[in-house]
């Protein structure tokens, strides 16, 4: 940084503010690199320490507010306040009965008047075995030689009825309880409920779940052209996986992989169903958007193109035609063609935008991408300068960023065509930026970069501005695996996926989980699927009004 520098050459004002300008920089650079340095030293003892057998230094948090190194929220900014309206919680309770209250006659005077009533409401629950004893009749025909013998009702197969299965269902994946402490909970009322036949509640059997699962994500990516989109890590019997979640405001949905790269991204998008590949002109315009040469992209002509291959067959024609291709060329050529046969497909719902952070797996599977603004801000958050002026230059343009994500809030309630040209201008210039902060002005030119997928929401007026519905939905998977580590089995993989989606979409459709559960297992079908509410609500939100033809 100070090569070349010579203090001689300073005669004016200007040339000594950028020595000065230069020399903060460096104090920058140092002090970042000393700190890192410091918790590398002492990551290092701690280490020492533990071979000897020792420990290493504790971990003490401090008191009062978390430290402005470990707290990237950006909550307090972004956020304006809204006058607090309490709603009344009695217009929500449910009343089953009604009792009339009256006062004993010979506490009243003689010319007590009757005036009408008061009334309270006091909300109470009752919970209570139900332990049916059935006596199945049973009858035997001579002439067939055959038993018939009378069934159980719905939903009470396997000794358990289906309060106890749907109660079982309810705390485990709605409220994230335990294995054991569900068992003690049933035990306080006398319930005789083993690990193992708790085990196969949760997650044996569960094949009409999974069919409304797979019904609620055809209905959502049909509700709307864009999508929120997340990844978090999972745990399934020990080894590290992934947990995707794609959702919008009607629904949320959950899936558990091995991997997280671009080809699974695209099989989430697809349910799970069978891996295609095409190659076509599409193909290669993505391969030059990977930046694979244009010679490579000339031997995959000898490849059939326009033709739809399973996977196992569209590698053997690679490893047949292309035999030394390098991993990452293989990577890239797959990559292609799987996104090219996912825009081609016509049978699954096609994603046309999704709302995303800047993970690169995300990148190139859709037409158009849309980048979260709370997602970039945390970047700039993460920024500790050392000097005060620093510091000072930060919060500056961290509130002209604020500032500008208000106005593009409003534009989405009033979208013009006025205000999207001045708005793309104003981008530019709050984008270009100089402040004389190395590491603020490298921020700075790396959201500029990103223009196009920042200001999506000038071109779709509908789609949000942040990705907010998909991390907190990733959220919940965050406290599983925090509570219960992870999974064990497949079965058990799937059953969390499943129900985790019914539950976060229930939710958002404002239906009961435990009352859906029970009527599911009970056999009643009284409650609507939740993928034809998905498909009812959808009608009155326009959710893609911006890809509707004028």
């Amino acid at each position: 940084m100070l090569e070349g520098f010579d203090p001689n050459q300073i005669q004016d004002l200007e040339g000594a503010r950028q020595a000065i300008v230069m020399l903060l920089n460096l104090v920058e650079t140092l002090k970042t690199e000393n700190q890192e340095l410091r918790e590398q030293v002492q990551h290092l003892r701690d280490e020492i320490n533990r071979l000897k057998g020792e420990q290493g230094k504790p971990n003490i948090k401090p008191n009062g507010k978390k430290r402005a190194s470990s707290d990237h929220s950006s909550e307090q900014e972004r956020r304006k306040p809204k006058e607090r309206k309490k709603r009344r919680k009695l217009d929500r309770v449910k009343i089953d009965r009604v009792e009339e209250l009256d006062i004993e006659p010979e506490r009243l005077p003689a010319d007590a008047e009757f005036k009408g009533h008061e009334e309270v409401t006091v909300q109470d629950i009752s919970i209570h075995t139900d332990n049916v004893l059935f006596r199945k009749r049973k009858y035997y025909s001579v002439s067939e030689n055959k038993t018939y013998l009378a069934e159980l009702p719905p939903g009470y197969e396997g000794e358990y009825g289906p309060g106890i299965k749907s109660l079982a269902i309810v705390m485990h994946f709605g409220m994230q309880a335990t294995e054991p402490k569900i068992l003690e909970f049933f035990a306080h009322f006398g319930i005789q409920l083993s690990a193992g036949q708790l085990s196969n509640i949760l997650i044996k059997d569960k094949e009409t779940f999974h069919a409304e699962k797979e019904a609620i994500y055809e209905a959502g990516l049909r509700s709307s052209p864009w999508q929120h989109i997340d990844e978090t890590g999972a745990r399934v019997n020990g080894q590290n996986q992934h947990c995707h979640i794609v959702c919008n405001p009607l629904y949320s949905a959950y899936f558990t992989t091995e991997k997280k790269d671009r080809l699974t991204v695209i099989d989430v998008l697809r349910n799970s169903s069978e891996r295609r590949f095409l190659l076509n002109d599409e193909a290669c315009e993505l391969l030059r958007s990977l930046r694979v040469s244009a010679r490579l992209i000339g031997q995959l002509n000898g490849l059939p193109r326009e033709q739809e291959l399973g996977e196992s067959e569209f590698t053997g024609l690679l490893n047949q035609h292309l035999p030394d291709l390098g991993p990452q060329q293989r990577s890239r050529i797959l990559d292609a063609a799987a996104i090219s046969a996912y825009h081609a497909q016509t049978g699954f719902p096609v994603v046309e935008l999704l709302i995303c952070d800047d993970a690169p797996q995300f990148k190139l599977v859709t037409n158009e991408l849309s980048l979260c603004w709370i997602h970039e801000g945390r970047h700039y958050k993460k920024l500790i300068p050392h000097v005060a002026y620093h510091r000072q230059l930060l919060d500056d343009f961290l509130k002209r960023y604020w500032n500008f994500y208000g106005q593009l809030l409003v534009y989405r309630r009033h979208p013009s065509e006025e205000d999207r040209i001045r708005l793309s201008e104003e981008f530019d210039e709050l984008f270009s930026t100089v402040s004389g902060y190395e590491a603020l002005d490298e921020r700075i030119a790396k959201t500029k970069a990103k223009k196009a997928s920042m200001l999506m929401v000038l071109v779709h007026p509908e789609i949000p501005l942040h990705n907010n519905s998909a991390e907190l939905a990733a959220r919940k998977r965050v406290r599983r695996r925090k509570i219960s580590f992870g999974t064990r089995s497949e079965d058990g993989t799937k059953a969390w996926d499943t129900f985790a989606t019914l539950e976060a979409t229930a939710k958002k459709l404002g239906v009961s989980f435990y009352e859906y559960i029970y009527d599911r297992i009970a056999g009643a079908y009284k409650i609507p699927g939740l993928a034809d509410l998905i498909s009812r609500r959808v009608e009155h939100l326009r959710l893609g009004a911006s890809w509707l033809p004028p």
